[in-house]
């Protein structure tokens, strides 16, 4: 069995930084555009494994979204700042404005899967200083 964390150093040294980085954004702006399309099959579909386990069905994973994640969920404008990488995941820093102009930042933690990138998990962050 290949060593998971291995396989992912592999990769980032292989792997140009600005390749990895298109599909990771990727990811999260097919998701981000599907919450504003209320499509919430295709934002589901960006999710890990885990991420769907835990919340188990669609609609789950958009309540949870929409309660717990406003700006998220009512995303108007998203830019793409710091970037990290920590034991085989990718920390993609996302500074989100909402609906009503409000601007907070979030960092998704990006895992690679057979299916290719998911989102394994968004927490808020403080602000970078080039985004305030």
């Amino acid at each position: 069995m290949v060593n998971r964390n291995l396989f992912a150093a592999i990769v980032m040294a292989v792997v140009p930084f600005s390749a990895l980085a298109d599909a990771v954004t990727d990811v999260i702006e097919r998701q981000l555009d599907a919450f504003i399309a209320r499509d919430i099959g295709t934002a589901w579909e960006q999710a890990s494994p885990m991420i769907q386990r835990q919340m188990r069905d669609p609609r789950n994973f958009a309540a949870m979204v929409e309660m717990g994640y406003a700006p998220i969920w009512n995303n108007s404008d998203a830019r793409f700042s710091g970037r990290t990488t920590r034991d085989g995941q990718v920390q993609q820093v996302v500074v989100i404005t909402d609906d009503t102009g409000a601007t907070q930042a979030f960092e998704y933690d990006m895992i690679e899967t057979e299916a290719g990138w998911k989102i394994n998990g968004v927490r808020p962050v403080e602000m970078p200083d080039a985004a305030v």
